[in-house]
């Protein structure tokens, strides 16, 4: 049958040839999936990853990210969801119902906390925070009605490394479910789901989320999170919420981040060394009383870093200014910052730096942390003398 020319150009004949193949994977954009029969669409199974029904259940694009992710992390299978907040969501709202307790640990990412705090307690969910660094402490508040713990490692802003298999192993020997934020780790700093190598059974956490939009992404323009776990069962009740809250993650984005992830080891390691130089030359700064990162000696959890990582670790670190400079005071020193630019999220190529109120956004003051006003830097692929040089300046208007 003859077409019409605008007919043609949407019902187009033509198939490139097959067998290309180059350094990136295709990317797929798709709603609509066609069906070649009625058979084929009543039969087609997405939830194996065997075919696809519709944009939403996944394309292409998104089950390479998902296998890639699965490798990275050690897991064995994986959901996309639009941010590292929707990762975490998504975890507790497949795992609780009205009646659970959920816990989080003191040093929890705070907009987790804000979302067990309000929407999930608004669903008869409660919660309790325990100190990560202290396992009586977590012991002492599980019960027959905790369904999920929270962990992190290291602790969102004041970095505490915890004993994480030994919180693994007690919830783990009482049935309860954990889930890691590992973005910190990224996959990288260790195993979450072979917390110590050669042990059978192996200890891990349950599911693992990551913000891809820190590391994997890089880039400081991709938001997308990700949950990875190693049960069939586990994977597939995650699945199905997903599945009915219709997330989705972009393919665009889903293109960066694939073209991102082959350099993450590069990155992350030369995060790392920046980091530590810019860390240790701030530890000599008489205006800072404590600096806090996991590679530190003297910063809190060092020695369970150093056993579970041996030897990685993230762009973040914070110092704690003396409490003698007002919040004026501090304010100035991080806007007089050039470098250093005041931006939320981190292990980009531009540093970044955010001043906290740990007083309003904590419980309770965090026992291994001194008194005073806490900044969070981000050190991101600038040369860290330069950077030593900008956190000087800003130093200076704090002496003057």
């Amino acid at each position: 049958m003859e077409k019409k020319a605008s007919t043609a150009l949407i019902h187009h004949p033509y198939r490139p040839p097959e067998g290309f193949d180059s350094p990136q994977p295709g990317i797929f954009k798709a709603s609509s999936v066609f069906f070649p029969n009625v058979a084929a669409m009543r039969s087609r199974e997405w939830k194996d990853k065997t075919a696809y029904t519709y944009g939403l259940h996944g394309t292409p694009s998104s089950y390479t990210l998902e296998e890639r992710l699965c490798t990275l992390e050690g897991g064995l299978q994986c959901v996309l969801a639009p941010s590292g907040l929707a990762a975490l969501a998504l975890v507790s709202l497949s795992m609780l119902r009205s009646g659970d307790e959920v816990l989080l640990p003191d040093n929890v990412y705070e907009p987790n906390k804000s979302l067990v705090e309000a929407e999930l307690k608004h669903w008869g969910i409660t919660h309790q925070f325990y100190d990560p660094m202290d396992l009586a402490d977590l012991e002492s508040k599980l019960s027959d009605k905790t369904r999920l713990v929270w962990l992190e490692a290291a602790g969102s802003v004041t970095l505490e490394f915890p004993d994480l298999p030994a919180l693994v192993r007690l919830c783990t020997a009482k049935g309860i479910c954990t889930a890691l934020d590992n973005t910190w780790g990224a996959g990288i700093a260790f195993n979450p789901f072979d917390l110590l190598p050669g042990v059978v059974p192996a200890l891990g956490v349950d599911i693992s989320t990551q913000a891809l939009t820190k590391y994997p992404s890089g880039g400081g323009d991709v938001l997308m999170g990700s949950v990875i776990t190693r049960d069939p069962a586990l994977h597939m009740r995650i699945k199905l919420t997903h599945m009915r809250l219709g997330l989705n993650v972009g393919s665009n984005d889903v293109e960066l981040v694939l073209r991102a992830l082959p350099s993450i080891y590069l990155r992350y390691r030369a995060h790392d060394t920046s980091t530590r130089a810019v860390a240790a030359w701030c530890q000599a700064q008489p205006e800072f009383v404590q600096v806090l990162h996991p590679a530190l000696p003297s910063s809190p959890g060092h020695a369970h870093w150093r056993s579970l990582c041996t030897d990685a670790a993230a762009c973040l670190f914070s110092v704690v200014l003396d409490a003698r400079f007002s919040q004026a005071q501090v304010y100035a020193f991080v806007d007089a910052l050039r470098l250093f630019r005041l931006a939320y999220s981190w292990a980009g190529p531009i540093s970044l730096v955010v001043p906290y109120d740990l007083a309003r956004s904590r419980g309770r003051w965090p026992a291994q942390v001194a008194r005073g006003a806490v900044v969070r830097f981000a050190v991101g692929l600038e040369d860290p003398q330069d950077l030593q040089a900008d956190i000087a300046q800003a130093l200076a208007l704090l002496r003057t």
